[in-house]
């Protein structure tokens, strides 16, 4: 086997390419994982253009690899790690808490102060390479209905399923999601699995969200006057927390997954005066498990979600905006 492997290397903003880079090895505690499918998110984006806050903070730095959405097998073991991983498809958390902080302690490692984020933070390398390592721990099984292509949705999916969740709607209810990007979408679709009417706000007339089979899609100058139990923000605009809180009904909830790059306001006032509860989301970590279950049953299936799959040599241009299929585009290293 060659001591060298492909991978996609970001060497500074809008600056990346291909690299032979060294082989990972299976250090103690640690798997290799030969990687089949790896998702471009809107994270790694940020990365690409310089803008993301963890440059910024000091936890992530160029040259970098980067990639936290995949699915493999696993071909190597470190020592201690059960030889019965071997073979085995997966995919795996992207957060990887110290397990001994508090926050750790009490289940909550996806938001340890000490966390690496795989392809993210802390020089934990990602998945847009032919192999990854990551801890054993972090690893989640696929059954066999769940391809590589599902298989690298899980952790978008465990993001949108912990905000569908979040709003607290089923059956007699009615949700507004802000933001068909992928995100968007899943959390749309897992909330259509509980029974809720499914509303959804963008920029334009949404041919693509009623291929999905959702009727009620709207830009904000068309958007009815209706009442929504619950309203999800998942967007990367500043003025929308506001706007959700308007427009969901009293006693209603809001779910915030989006991130703006400028600081949004909201006034906390609308939030008391009308009793709404207001919920944060941050990380796949706590639905990767029911995410993977929901996938394997036929709950939802976001495959459509996938507009292209690239090789490795395609990166650059996927991140810089030359790809407009979609939403989402895979990479087969292998390819």
């Amino acid at each position: 086997m060659s001591s060298t492997m492909r991978a996609f290397v970001l060497t500074g903003p809008r600056q990346g390419a291909v690299h032979e880079v060294p082989v990972p090895r299976a250090e103690p505690g640690e798997v290799v994982v030969d990687v089949e499918r790896a998702g471009v998110c809107g994270t790694d984006v940020e990365f690409f253009t310089g803008e993301m806050t963890y440059l910024h903070q000091g936890h992530s730095a160029y040259p970098m690899r980067l990639g936290h959405e995949w699915a493999g097998t696993v071909s190597a073991v470190g020592e201690g790690v059960d030889d019965g991983w071997l073979g085995r498809r997966v995919m795996g958390d992207t957060m990887l808490g110290d397990r001994t902080c508090r926050r750790c302690r009490r289940g909550h490692q996806h938001t340890c102060e000490n966390r690496q984020e795989v392809g993210i933070r802390g020089g934990r390398p990602g998945a847009l390479a032919e192999r990854l390592a990551v801890p054993a721990w972090s690893l989640h099984e696929l059954p066999g209905e769940v391809d590589a292509v599902l298989g690298a949705l899980v952790e978008p999916g465990g993001n949108a399923l912990r905000a569908a969740r979040a709003t607290g709607a089923g059956a007699g209810d009615r949700a507004l999601v802000l933001g068909p990007g992928t995100i968007g979408l899943l959390t749309a679709m897992f909330l259509r699995a509980a029974g809720a009417e499914v509303h959804l706000l963008g920029m334009d007339d949404g041919a693509f969200v009623r291929g999905l089979g959702f009727e009620h899609v709207w830009t904000r100058a068309r958007l009815p006057d209706l009442p929504f139990d619950a309203v999800v923000d998942a967007t990367g605009a500043a003025d929308l927390p506001a706007l959700a809180v308007d427009l969901v009904e009293p006693a209603g909830r809001v779910v915030y997954i989006g991130l703006s790059g400028r600081p949004s306001t909201l006034d906390t006032r609308t939030l008391v005066l009308k009793d709404v509860t207001a919920v944060g989301v941050l990380s796949a970590s706590p639905g990767l498990a029911d995410t993977i279950a929901a996938y394997a049953g036929g709950a939802v299936d976001p495959r459509p979600l996938v507009g292209a799959t690239v090789g490795l040599g395609e990166v650059g241009a996927v991140l810089a905006g030359e790809y407009p299929a979609g939403p989402k585009i895979h990479v087969d290293p292998r390819l």
